[in-house]
């Protein structure tokens, strides 16, 4: 391949005048090469610029998403235009993302497969980075699989190509989007990019990132022959219809060629799956009103991430889901995996909130006193099992604070910092701005 920069070669960092010399080149796409680059003896990322892009808005919007800053670390935020005399065009240089992060592209080929705890976290962070970035102002334009990164392992996120952002309701050079992510009044030509619209993109990355699938593509994809430009407008524009429409089921997912949809979608529950059948039937009528925005996305990962519980038979994850309990009349799950009833676990509630208090549960500063900070490195509780008969389980305190228990009985104890408390039905926990009640 006939690579922009050659292997050695220098730029120059026009701010603050540092050399940057290339090391690797690392992918292409639509508007230029990436490098792996070498400044002041860090290792960094370049991004180098075709003909076609490197224009002179192109350069002006850079220059201003490098003034404004990043939104959050979520970001692999552009951080000086880099240029040289010798060289046409001109690029920038950005973090480089580590390799423990892997594309969605990655987690859609099985390639890594991640616990649906870290799917739930990673979703969070996604969600919250989004947030972060609208609320400066800015519209993404094209949220997409290439533009995400997660760590399989703990399920922080990386929002890279950050280069097409642009500030919401002025599109002077913005990009369109992404087939299959462009909202349908993008993909009709009824509307630009905008905040609404990344609302949309958002919602189908989030579908693929736990369904496995997008959600239009049922029967009428399948029954497609030519998938070409007309196709994709009836199919994503013009008449999009969800796979799980509960009104609607002339799209379902066809059983032997869609299988994803039909294995995942069952497994969540019943608030979670409304959340996607609202954007994307309401959602898709009145975008102004149906689209769910971050904020109710990063309550409804919070509380998928509560809501695990373990099959003590085959060890799966599974989530609690008292709607579908209700409905069948039964106080025991099955388990999705191995088709088994089990116990369910205790479980306190925290408010109008429930967390499953399983063996390894931990309890954070959202739950108990800070709503609004998702910091799951430093639990304020955990559940641990009792030193003489594991089959005793007590939740211990963390923090620094004192609680205060009143059992069923009426007993009243102190727990101190480093204290458990065993988790018996209705003793009540006063941690301080919230009370919890434990049921079994």
């Amino acid at each position: 391949m006939n690579q922009l920069l050659k292997i050695k070669q220098k730029v120059k960092a026009e701010t603050s005048g540092m050399i940057c010399e290339v090391d690797q080149f690392l992918g292409d796409g639509g508007q230029g090469e990436v490098y792996r680059a070498v400044m002041n003896g860090k290792p960094i990322a370049l991004k180098w610029y075709y003909t076609a892009s490197a224009t002179r808005d192109q350069r002006l919007a850079l220059g201003t998403i490098i003034k404004k800053g990043p939104p959050s670390d979520e970001f692999l935020w552009p951080m000086e235009l880099v240029s040289d005399l010798g060289v046409h065009n001109f690029g920038y240089i950005m973090p480089l993302r580590p390799q423990s992060y892997k594309g969605i592209h990655d987690l859609m080929r099985r390639r890594v497969e991640p616990t649906f705890k870290v799917l739930a976290t990673a979703g969070l962070n996604l969600v919250d980075g989004y947030h972060r970035l609208h609320s400066f102002g800015w519209c993404y334009c094209d949220i997409s699989f290439g533009n995400v990164f997660l760590d399989p392992n703990t399920g922080e996120v990386l929002i890279c190509d950050n280069d097409n952002v642009t500030v919401d309701g002025n599109l002077k050079g913005a990009v369109s989007g992404t087939p299959r992510f462009m909202a349908p009044e993008i993909v009709l030509g009824k509307a630009l990019p905008s905040t609404q619209t990344d609302l949309f993109s958002l919602a189908v990355l989030l579908f693929y990132f736990f369904v496995m699938h997008h959600p239009f593509n049922g029967k009428r994809e399948a029954a497609i022959h030519s998938f070409d430009p007309a196709a994709m407008r009836k199919l994503y524009g013009e008449k999009p219809v969800f796979i799980f429409d509960p009104d609607d089921d002339s799209n379902r997912p066809v059983p032997g060629y869609q299988d994803n949809a039909n294995a995942f979608w069952p497994i969540y529950p019943n608030f979670f799956r409304r959340l996607f059948i609202r954007v994307f039937t309401e959602g898709v009528r009145d975008p102004s009103h149906g689209r769910v925005r971050e904020s109710e996305w990063r309550i409804a990962m919070v509380s998928l991430r509560d809501s695990i519980i373990y099959c003590p038979i085959c060890g799966m994850e599974n989530f609690y889901d008292s709607e579908a309990l209700k409905s069948t009349g039964s106080g025991c799950p099955l388990c999705w995996s191995c088709k088994k009833k089990f116990n369910l676990p205790p479980r306190i509630r925290l408010g109008g909130r429930i967390v499953m208090l399983n063996h390894d549960t931990e309890l954070y500063p959202h739950h108990l006193h800070d709503p609004n900070s998702f910091d799951f490195s430093r639990p304020v509780a955990a559940v641990t099992k009792h030193p003489a008969d594991p089959r005793f389980l007590g939740l211990r305190n963390l923090s620094g604070q004192k609680w205060v228990a009143n059992s069923s009985g009426g007993k009243i104890k102190d727990i101190e910092p480093g204290q458990s408390i065993t988790l018996a039905m209705g003793t009540k926990i006063h941690f301080g701005k919230v009370e919890g009640e434990i049921r079994v």
